[in-house]
């Protein structure tokens, strides 16, 4: 909810066309957030 890129050209594509699923964000904004973090160090 903070992504300065939204509404602008160079936000890529696949950004606009992503759709959030429940085996991938999980069933709430926490479940989102959480699982976002683990990939994040998981990539670090």
């Amino acid at each position: 909810m903070r992504c300065a890129l939204f509404g602008k050209p160079e936000r890529p594509a696949v950004c606009g066309r992503f759709k959030a699923m429940a085996d991938v964000c999980g069933e709430s904004k926490s479940d989102a957030l959480w699982l976002i973090n683990e990939l994040e160090m998981a990539t670090n």
